[in-house]
């Protein structure tokens, strides 16, 4: 009888560590009383510093209907788009949203949430430049993009360009733009959009290069919270919330 008693506490002392170990991402959350969010600030109308100083955009908003559906407050971490990854894996942050395409590269180090914006990438020139027409005539130009962006990849693929000058935030390759030093920009969709609205001097060539949908990113190991990130995407998608969005940061 004694053995079997000892037997009994030993199993639970040996099972202690594997209930320490089954606390999730979101009982720490929930804990801190924050959601850490991974953005990069610099790629309106999706997540950009205001006259304020604040961090707002539509991926901001969103990120706050996450954290409100956990009850919590957030907490916008501004870091560069090249490392934002390395930086979750790093656990800077509890999620990434940041205009980030979903793609296959990607999807080996993270894992994605239900798209929630369809998005491609635009060729974006100066107002009085009629020598670019399409992709082709990009062929001798020097384009500009943001280092580690579709946008990037996207220039790379394409035979004949003369240089790919690459930023750390996609304001610099439009500001390079306006300045006459380079041809071109090969940006995402809506912000090529809003830069070329709320630019002088600027037009997009208006036809997409690329078909891509964003994703919020996760930690592979956190899958409840993945879990309760896709339920507040369908639940905004379905009420009509983030194309509300697109109309409210059409200017900014």
């Amino acid at each position: 009888m004694k053995y079997k008693v000892l037997a009994v506490f030993l199993a639970m002392f040996l099972l202690l560590p594997m209930f320490a170990w089954s606390k999730t991402i979101i009982d720490e959350i929930k804990s801190r009383g924050e959601l850490v969010v991974g953005s990069d600030a610099a790629y309106p109308p999706f997540e950009f510093v205001d006259a304020k100083g604040n961090i707002v955009g539509i991926d901001v908003d969103i990120a706050q209907e996450i954290a409100n559906s956990l009850g919590v407050k957030l907490r916008v971490v501004n870091t560069s788009f090249d490392g934002i990854i390395p930086a979750l894996l790093s656990k800077k942050f509890d999620i990434i949203m940041s205009a980030m395409t979903i793609t296959s590269e990607r999807a080996k180090q993270v894992d994605f949430s239900i798209p929630y914006y369809n998005a491609g990438q635009l060729i974006t020139v100066r107002e009085d430049d009629n020598r670019i027409k399409s992709e082709k005539d990009l062929q001798g130009k020097i384009v500009a993009v943001q280092l580690g962006t579709t946008g990037q990849f996207y220039a790379e693929s394409l035979p004949g360009i003369k240089e790919i000058r690459k930023f750390d935030t996609v304001d610099g390759a439009f500001l390079e733009l306006k300045n006459g030093r380079v041809d071109a920009v090969i940006a995402d969709d809506l912000t090529s959009l809003a830069f070329v609205k709320n630019t002088k001097g600027l037009k997009t060539i208006n036809k997409l290069l690329t078909k891509e949908q964003y994703g919020v990113a996760v930690r592979k190991e956190d899958k409840a919270l993945l879990h309760q990130v896709n339920i507040v995407i369908a639940r905004l998608k379905k009420e009509g919330f983030i194309e509300k969005l697109r109309e409210k940061w059409s200017t900014w």
